[in-house]
């Protein structure tokens, strides 16, 4: 006896129908075959016939459909059982059974002829749609399973019959069920080989366009990779898709897979030429060169790749293979090792589908194929080491080149691979990029037009190449035109439709590969002030732990989205940083930028406030806020390490104050300044003085305590002064000290008039300076504050000897020196002590004024005030000299003039440099 299911539900006794009467009694049947040889609950029964809301008199029909399903079957196969029924027969007796064991037998052949004929014979047992004319829950689930088996079964054997070879026989069918089924993938990748096997490329292609733009529409996905890579293999007439009797028919050929080179290729000559010294550095020595090329999207990294890789093909005598692993690309993920070992192993002549199992028996037969030839492999645009690790050959005599965003460190530690990371051009290549494009006619015409150009591009080449093709396709507009956008959109001018002419587009490819924590640490790097960032820096920006700001830091290097340099610091190139930024502002709140932004300037200012202390221990103390939260500042450990931090770190406190401008952020502002006025006097930063505290003098204007205005006045007075320019020194000093006087203000008061002595000095009025020092030093010492007295008292008496009144000089600075010395006070006694030298000497007290001059020097030089050792220098030589140390005083101006010359004090170096040349002292108060 036979049943059916594949079709309408039926029983035959040797060849002749048994009725099986209605569609419910038939239903029974059909459950019990399909669960042959198991026992099915009477519930189970119950609720697939009926349903979950059965008639109450269920089980006695169901009892009724079982006595009459045993007289028409034979009582011998259908059993009752404890709580059910059981249909038993042979599995082959089963159209369903020997559907399933057929197709199993199929997956198991060895041959691809065996299971053809397997798979055959069970799709012929189909007699049209499964259960036909029953219905019910049960059933339609059952139909649907078993037709997605059915369907499975025609893949099998439509790929089956492709190894064959087969092709042209097989177009009508793949294109009735791609009609069926027009989202199926593997069907189109199917009806795709067999198109082109029929001679029909161009069908093949218009299909792969459709189903691309179906899916798009109905899916909002693109192909699958399979069926990309069969895309690309049909693109460039892949033999191996000819099928294995036709592919043996065709001779043997060498692959030659190298895209076609740069046709604008410049520079990069060291680059080239150490990939050439790694190849010849190997030689025929045992080993697999492995030259790993990083560097940022639109760095050059391909360019460069391939220039290099046809320039020496031929010394790859056996080929060249070349596969894009599409790390970062705009409209697939990254390809399989796996798709790419079978697009090397179809290039190589070898039929991948011969080769059973999965990667690792891929990867083995390519290194087994390749083993002792000398082959050139090209893996670019990798994502990770695991992309190229199974595509590294297994023995000396290949070379590889890998390209990628990513630093791949596995390859470098296990594979010892070596390292190119390319950064931007230099300023020659970055022209000859241009020449070779424009031409040297169009560009000598416009020299400081191209200068800029080459400025605005931060010489990156693929902002270079979009620049250069916008002015080639455009030769009537001026290059100047050009180099006015760049200035004026920035990045925005080096957007285009085309993905791959759009730097932003480029660089956002590499932000795909990251975590939302590393997208949001770069795109915070992108606003952070100043030029680069350290590590303690980074951790207040983002509110992360220092070990954990490390991993993500070391991480957007390796993806060539951040520089590292020399201590820790770590930076962008401004064209990333601008991407950086304008990735900020569309992806995170603005209440989140805000606080990183307070978080960040929080750290230099209470880190710059620290150092500050450690410079300048009596100076006034001013309290700040409390800390922001998140905020990390890192006091320097002492005074040396101070001077080091503002050293490193000045020209992003700089930034740090005009961002708090920026957000109005005004007690910041001015705290910003202030903190920066002990290093800047000593460093002597006169122009960064000026601006610190132009805008520190704004933001007082916003803050109730008249004291910040009153000192903002005052110290950007004194800034000016010491850039010579005396109105604008005296009308800022003037104006603190209407202001100190209206808020019977002392303390204020007094340190302006030291201002102002400070001021007319400068300009030959030592009577004035001398009366506002003396005024000064009486409002002092009604304060109880020594070191302000002691100041106050060492300028009268510098005042008085630069009057010629050496006996009242020298009691007032004798008194400062006693003074600081009770206070160890380092910065004043070196000021005294150097008042003391000068007074010596114009004493004729020679020998005193050497050793006051020595002893001023060592504290001076242990502070490092670099700019009033200068000046010590400088009189110590007037000392030497007149004593006749010829030797000691050269030594001395040497070391002066060195100084001055590095702190740009024009005047000072002419005069020292004139000393030297005539061993003289030259005439000055």
């Amino acid at each position: 006896m036979e049943f059916g299911v594949l079709g309408e539900v039926t029983a035959d006794v040797a060849g002749e129908p048994v009725v099986l009467g209605p569609a419910r009694q038939r239903l029974v049947l059909a459950i019990l075959l399909v669960d042959a040889n198991r026992v099915v609950s009477v519930d189970d029964l119950v609720r697939r016939v009926w349903g979950d809301d059965p008639p109450q008199r269920a089980r006695g029909t169901l009892q009724s459909y079982v006595s009459r399903l045993r007289r028409a079957v034979g009582s011998a196969r259908l059993l009752a059982r404890s709580g059910g029924y059981v249909l038993v027969a042979e599995r082959t007796a089963v159209d369903v059974q020997r559907f399933r064991d057929l197709g199993d037998q199929a997956r198991a052949a060895t041959t691809d002829a065996q299971a053809v004929t397997l798979l055959t014979e069970a799709l012929g047992l189909w007699r049209g749609e499964a259960l036909a004319g029953l219905e019910g829950t049960w059933a339609s689930a059952e139909r649907d399973r078993l037709h997605q088996q059915r369907l499975l079964a025609q893949h099998d054997l439509a790929d089956a019959r492709l190894r064959l070879g087969h092709g042209e026989d097989l177009v009508d069918e793949l294109s009735a069920r791609l009609t069926e089924h027009p989202l199926d993938e593997r069907v189109a990748g199917q009806y795709l080989l067999a198109l082109y096997r029929a001679g029909r490329a161009a069908d093949a292609l218009e299909l792969y366009r459709r189903m691309r733009t179906r899916l798009a529409e109905e899916l909002g996905t693109d192909p699958g990779p399979a069926l990309q890579e069969l895309h690309q293999r049909i693109l460039r007439a892949d033999p191996s898709l000819l099928g294995t009797a036709r592919r043996a028919a065709m001779p043997e050929s060498v692959p030659r897979q190298l895209p076609t080179p740069p046709a604008q290729f410049a520079g990069r000559g060291s680059e080239l030429a150490e990939l050439t010294a790694q190849l010849d550095q190997a030689g025929d020595a045992p080993t697999v060169v492995i030259s790993a090329l990083a560097g940022a999207g639109g760095i050059g990294k391909t360019w460069l790749a391939l220039h290099w890789a046809h320039a020496h093909a031929d010394r790859f005598p056996d080929g060249q293979l070349f596969a894009d692993l599409r790390g970062f690309s705009p409209d697939s993920d990254p390809l399989d090792p796996l798709t790419a070992v079978r697009g090397f192993l179809d290039a190589l002549g070898v039929d991948a589908t011969r080769v059973s199992g999965g990667l690792d028996e891929h990867a083995a037969c390519y290194r087994s194929t390749i083993a002792d030839k000398r082959m050139l492999i090209v893996l670019d645009n990798a994502a990770t080491a695991d992309q190229v690790i199974p595509l590294l050959p297994g023995t000396p005599t290949c070379t590889v080149l890998v390209t990628s965003r990513k630093t791949l460190t596995t390859l470098l530690h296990r594979y010892g691979a070596r390292h190119l990371s390319l950064s931007t051009l230099d300023e020659d290549e970055a022209h000859e990029l241009l020449t070779d494009r424009l031409g040297d006619k169009r560009l000598d015409a416009e020299p400081d037009a191209v200068a800029d150009l080459i400025r605005s591009c931060g010489r990156y080449p693929l902002a270079l190449a979009i620049t250069a093709g916008r002015a080639h396709a455009r030769p009537g507009i001026p290059l100047a035109e050009f180099a006015a956008e760049l200035r004026e959109f920035g990045l925005d001018a080096l957007d285009d439709d085309v993905p791959a002419a759009s730097l932003p587009a480029v660089l956002s490819w590499s932000l795909r590969a990251l975590t939302t924590e590393q997208r949001t640490a770069f795109a915070l790097l992108g606003i952070a002030p100043g030029a680069d960032i350290g590590l303690p820096a980074a951790a207040g920006l983002t509110a992360a732990s220092k070990p954990r700001m490390a991993k993500v830091l070391r991480e957007l290097e390796d993806a060539s989205l951040l520089g590292r340099r020399a201590n820790g610091r770590y930076s962008m190139h401004d064209l990333i940083r601008a991407y950086a930024s304008a990735t900020a502002h569309d992806t995170l709140a603005e209440d989140t930028r805000s606080a990183a932004l307070r978080r960040v300037v929080d750290h230099y200012l209470h880190t710059a406030h620290a150092a500050d202390r450690l410079l300048d221990p009596h100076r006034t103390f001013v309290p700040l806020d409390a800390l922001a939260p998140g905020a990390t500042p890192e006091p320097p450990a002492d005074a040396t390490a101070a001077l080091t931090w503002f050293d490193t770190e000045h020209p992003n406190l700089l930034a740090a104050q005009r961002c708090a401008a920026d957000h109005r952020w005004h007690q910041l502002v001015w705290h910003l300044a202030w903190a920066m006025e002990t290093f800047h006097s000593r460093r002597r930063h006169r122009q960064d003085r000026v601006a610190v505290w132009e805008l520190a003098l704004d933001a007082a204007t916003h803050l109730p305590d008249p004291t910040s205005q009153i000192t903002a006045h005052r110290l950007l007075g004194r800034a000016h002064g010491d850039l010579g320019r005396r109105d604008e020194a005296i009308a800022h000093l003037s104006a603190a000290l209407d202001l100190a006087e209206r808020c019977h203000d002392p303390a204020q008061q007094a340190h302006t008039h030291q201002a102002l002595a400070a001021a007319w000095e400068a300009h030959g009025g030592d009577q004035q300076a001398l009366h506002h020092a003396t005024q000064a030093l009486s409002l002092y010492r009604t304060l109880d504050q020594p070191t302000w007295e002691g100041r106050a008292l060492n300028n009268v008496g510098w005042y008085a000897a630069r009057l010629g009144d050496l006996n009242s000089a020298r009691a007032h600075c004798h008194d400062a020196l006693a003074l600081f010395r009770r206070c160890h006070n380092p910065d004043g006694e070196a000021s005294a002590l150097d008042s003391l030298g000068y007074i010596n000497h114009h004493a004729g007290n020679h020998h005193q004024a050497v050793e006051d001059y020595e002893q001023a020097l060592a504290l001076r030089r242990h502070l490092g005030h670099t700019t009033r050792v200068a000046d010590t220098l400088d009189k110590l030589g007037d000392a030497h000299t007149v004593l006749g140390h010829h030797d000691r005083a050269r030594t001395a101006w040497r070391e002066a003039l060195e100084l001055y010359e590095s702190q740009h004090r024009a005047a000072n170096a002419d005069r020292v440099r004139q000393q030297l040349d005539s061993g003289s002292v030259t005439t000055r108060r």
